[in-house]
C-alpha cells in the first residue's frame, strides 16, 4: 500500500506542478480560461499558488492531508468551471480530484509510511 501511496503523490505532484508552471507562464490556453471564468488574471495566479503549496504539502506527513484537501478542493472548482462556464470535459479534474480523495482515505489512520509500534 505504501507504494500505491507514493505513486498516487507522484503522479499529483506532476499533474500539479505541471498546471501550476503553465498557469504561472501565461501559456494562452491558461489565460483565456481564466478570461472565460471571468474572476480577473489574478486568480490564475492564485491557484497555481495552490497547487504549488498542495503538491508540496504532500510530500510532508504532518500536511499530506491537507495538501490533498487543496488539491481536491481545487478540483472541484474546476469540476464547477466546466460545467458552468468552461465545457467541455471537467474528466480530468475529476480524475486528479479522486486521486487527492484517494490520499486523504489512505492517510486516514495516520501517515501510510509510518512504523507502528506496539
Amino acid at each position: 500500500m505504501k507504494y500505491i501511496a507514493i505513486g498516487i503523490r507522484v503522479l499529483l505532484t506532476i499533474a500539479f506542478v505541471g498546471a501550476a508552471t503553465a498557469k504561472l507562464m501565461g501559456v494562452d490556453m491558461m489565460v483565456q480560461s481564466f478570461d472565460v471564468i471571468g474572476v480577473g488574471q489574478w486568480f490564475r495566479y492564485l491557484t497555481a499558488l495552490i497547487e504549488l503549496t498542495g503538491a508540496v504539502m504532500l510530500w510532508v506527513s504532518t500536511t499530506r492531508v491537507l495538501g490533498a484537501l487543496l488539491l481536491g478542493g481545487t478540483m472541484v472548482g474546476a469540476i464547477v468551471a466546466h460545467f458552468t462556464v468552461l465545457g467541455p470535459s471537467a474528466v480530468p479534474a475529476t480524475v486528479l480530484g479522486l486521486l487527492a480523495a484517494a490520499v486523504i482515505y489512505l492517510e486516514r489512520k495516520g501517515p501510510v509510511n509510518a512504523k507502528v509500534t506496539p
